[in-house]
């Protein structure tokens, strides 16, 4: 019995055991798995959709608005090294807004001016002595005062006036015997401004005035008194100088890059900020021909009529100038909105898939500055989407995922078609193949434009456009798929376009690409000429692709046919 007892003991520890070791291992295996799974989610991000730059390595609430955060986007597969993508909350919430530039034209853009209003030099006067002598009293003493044509000035002794009156009273007694003498008296006063009635009254008194009277020749306002009571003065001395502000200047300082769009005979809107609320509508009517070489600028003036004294000299003015854009169709204008400063650089935000928040940060030249938007000299191109409202919001997106951006330059060289970049890029054999296709249609594109025939350009753009659609259906690596997109959205652009300035355009950035790739190809058959045109692309230069050694100006066609030089080739030896 005992016996029995001992071995079901036994038993039972051996079962206790061999459970522990089976169910035991598994629980730790468990574990385990349970453990390296956390791991494996370990690299996952969290941002916030309103604040973008809040990336946190755990989920939570964000700090600043307290909204849950969401993972953040790490794959951008198929873009280009500056390109970078934005969430589809993360644009809704910053209410990104963009606009396809060309798209929504306005007729005219307004250009705003400052200044101030002048007195008008043309109405200006000075009252002067007409004859030299003592003031014995002045009767307008102060600046400011208001007269009247007529009006008495001053008293003068004047000791030549004494001693004409006295020749005209004894040739006025000689008068009969000798008329020519009387005559040559009386014009001799005259000579001295005074007034035949003047004249006849000292004839009728007998008598010399001592002290003569000066009277104003001008109505308006003193501008400046010249002299005291007391003062001997000489003929022809000024006097008073006397301002007629029935009319003013409005004079504006406009800035050199704004000749091309002032003229005379334009409508000018005048705006003070005495009357907010009352605008006055004029025309330009001068414009200096001469350029202050100290600040750069002009002055440009029109004439106002001030017959109620609303206008002082000195007040601050805006002048608002409507310029027609219908002279020039090639002038891109966008919202100052859309404009990013650096200091030293000037930035937007160009939408690069319609469908999709993939976004590029582009420097921009500018141009004039209007009331809201700017002229843009060189960096966009017409049908160009860009950001114009939550610029700041894309711009810290960029800054996060290591991209240009407003306050950063990219650090990383686009290893494509950089020639000073000695590790290149390995280019897979198939889509050289498909690229290589491609090309000989690019020159029929190339001649096209050579031709200036705009409809068989249009109709190579679209062949080649389908043509590298077909490296789609490859494994692209991100690179390759970056740029062949970029090639195919800048053909699509040439297709679309009836004109070919705008077609022209385009073709600059087609080479642009296109060529980077061509560097890294293993393989020409056929030398390659890479020419440039110095005069292409508002005289910054634009380059293109030729088969031959020749000159062919794509840019200007007939115009200027041999303009550009071989500056590089592919595929020697």
């Amino acid at each position: 019995m005992k016996k029995n007892v001992v071995y079901i003991g036994i038993a039972l520890l051996i079962g206790l055991f061999a459970g522990y070791l089976i169910f035991g291992s598994k629980t730790v295996e468990e574990l385990s798995e349970k453990h390296d799974h956390t791991m494996d989610t370990s690299d996952q991000m969290w941002t916030c959709s309103m604040h973008p730059q809040i990336i946190q390595s755990e989920s939570g609430d964000c700090p600043i608005c307290g909204m849950d955060l969401i993972p953040a986007e790490t794959n951008a597969d198929g873009l280009r090294p500056d390109q970078f993508r934005m969430t589809e909350n993360a644009v809704a919430l910053a209410n990104v807004q963009t606009l396809v530039i060309g798209e929504n034209r306005l007729d005219s853009e307004m250009v705003k001016l400052s200044g101030k209003i002048e007195e008008n030099e043309e109405a200006n006067a000075v009252q002067v002595a007409y004859f030299g002598g003592r003031i014995e009293r002045l009767f307008v003493n102060s600046t400011g005062e208001y007269v009247k044509n007529g009006q008495l000035l001053a008293t003068i002794y004047s000791p030549e006036l004494v001693a004409s009156q006295q020749e005209l009273l004894t040739a006025l007694s000689l008068k009969k015997s000798q008329p020519e003498l009387y005559k040559a008296v009386r014009n001799k006063l005259k000579l001295w401004k005074l007034s035949e009635n003047q004249i006849n009254q000292i004839e009728a008194s007998g008598k010399v005035k001592e002290n003569f009277p000066v009277y104003a020749k001008v109505s308006g306002t003193v501008a400046s008194k010249m002299v005291e009571a007391g003062d001997y003065v000489k003929q022809g001395q000024i006097l008073y100088k006397i301002a007629d502000l029935s009319t003013v200047w409005a004079s504006f300082d406009a800035y050199e890059n704004q000749i091309s769009l002032l003229k005379e005979g334009q409508k000018i809107k005048i705006k003070t900020k005495a009357y907010p609320n009352k605008d006055v509508e004029t025309e330009i009517s001068f414009i200096d021909p001469v350029l202050n070489t100290n600040t750069r600028t002009f002055k440009v003036r029109t004439i106002l009529k001030n017959s109620n004294s609303i206008f002082k000299p000195g007040m601050f003015v805006e002048g608002m100038i409507s310029v027609s854009d219908s002279e020039n169709n090639s002038v891109i204008t966008i919202p100052k909105s859309a404009v990013l400063w650096t200091g030293e650089r000037s930035v937007v935000y160009v939408k690069m898939e319609s469908d999709e928040p993939v976004f590029e940060m582009k420097e921009v030249t500018l141009g004039n500055a209007n009331a809201d938007s700017y002229q843009i000299l060189d960096g966009l191109s017409n049908d160009e989407e860009i950001v114009i409202n939550g610029t700041f919001t894309v711009d810290a997106a960029a800054q996060l995922q290591g991209k240009k951006s407003m306050m950063k330059r990219n650090e990383m060289l686009d290893k494509l078609g950089t020639e000073n970049e000695s590790e290149k890029v390995s280019l897979s054999g198939d889509f050289q193949k498909e690229l290589m296709e491609s090309l000989s249609t690019y020159f029929l594109l190339k001649d096209a434009l050579v031709a200036s025939n705009a409809n068989d350009v249009s109709k190579f753009s679209e062949q080649m456009f389908n043509q590298l659609k077909r490296v789609n259906t490859l494994n692209l690596q991100p690179a390759e798929s970056g740029y062949a997109n970029a090639i195919m959205k800048t053909l699509a652009m040439i297709a679309k376009k009836e004109d070919l300035v705008g077609q022209r355009d385009h073709f600059i950035k087609l080479n642009e690409d296109l060529q980077a790739l061509i560097k890294n190809l293993d393989h020409l058959s056929d030398e390659i000429y890479i020419q440039k045109c110095p005069m292409a692309n508002n005289n910054k230069g634009a380059t293109w692709l030729s088969k031959e050694k020749k000159i062919r100006n794509p840019y200007f066609g007939d115009q200027m046919l041999t303009c550009g030089s071989v500056i590089d080739s592919l595929g020697k030896g």
